[in-house]
């Protein structure tokens, strides 16, 4: 009986990947100080097979960097009696702060469209905008114009040829992160595919957390408002009677 038992459950168990991903960071913390002005991390890794490569498409490498996840509201500026105004509008449940891909190959040609489905490894798919067809009409265009802007600011970052293979083993990624990060946790996935397919896929975090007078006048600007404002209005006071002291010095 404990004999059949120990059989089934062998034979339930999943039959581990031939090629499997073993991945490192150069660092997994990033501090955010006054005079913090990006910083870039290094991603590699190998690839540890069971056997012997299989025959058959090449092996490539996928990479993504993701940022804590925000709400957004796109809003659409209409010409009304002949004044441009915020009109139509739709929200976005759940967009990455900060999102970058790094690729061995043009994404579209390593990783079919049901694997992206599956995985959200694409900008497109990183995006969670559930019912807002209701919002607006042709609000996937709200989706595409935040997509724009967020790759034209560095937001959102798609680098192909950026992942180095060496011999289908060794891999390397050097992403860069940019000034205007916030705090929270950054997910790191590394995905092995073939023929489109996902062979194998490891994740890792970055802790980002402000450090410093960066993360004292942080706290004091959310947790104590009041004082931050009262703080904020003394120092211009003080600034501005400097100045002016100053001034009336260099004239004599």
């Amino acid at each position: 009986m404990i004999r059949a038992a120990l059989i089934w459950l062998c034979l339930a168990q999943p039959a581990l990947a031939d090629e499997t991903i073993v991945a490192g960071l150069s660092q997994n913390t990033v501090s955010i100080t006054a005079n913090f002005d990006g910083s870039e991390i290094l991603i590699y890794g190998a690839v540890k097979r069971d056997k012997p490569e299989p025959v058959g498409p090449p092996l490539e490498v996928i990479v993504t960097v993701e940022g804590p996840p925000v709400q957004l509201k796109v809003r659409r500026k209409d010409r009304v009696f002949g004044i441009w105004i915020n009109d139509a509008s739709v929200r976005i449940d759940r967009a990455p702060s900060f999102y970058a891909i790094a690729t061995t190959k043009p994404i579209s040609q390593i990783l079919s469209a049901t694997e992206d489905l599956r995985y959200r490894v694409s900008i497109t798919r990183a995006i969670r905008a559930v019912g807002i067809s209701s919002e607006a009409d042709r609000a996937a265009r709200f989706v595409e114009a935040m997509q724009r802007i967020k790759v034209a600011d560095g937001s959102y970052r798609l680098q192909v040829n950026a992942v180095h293979l060496t011999q289908s083993t060794l891999f390397r990624a050097d992403v860069a992160l940019p000034a205007n990060l916030i705090e929270g946790d950054y997910r790191v996935r590394i995905f092995l595919t073939r023929g489109g397919n996902v062979v194998d896929e490891i994740e890792r975090r970055i802790e980002v957390k402000k450090e410093g007078l960066e993360k004292i006048i942080y706290s004091l600007a959310h947790d104590q408002p009041l004082f931050y404002a009262a703080l904020s209005l003394a120092l211009a006071v003080l600034a501005g009677w400097g100045a002016s002291a100053l001034f009336r010095f260099m004239r004599f």
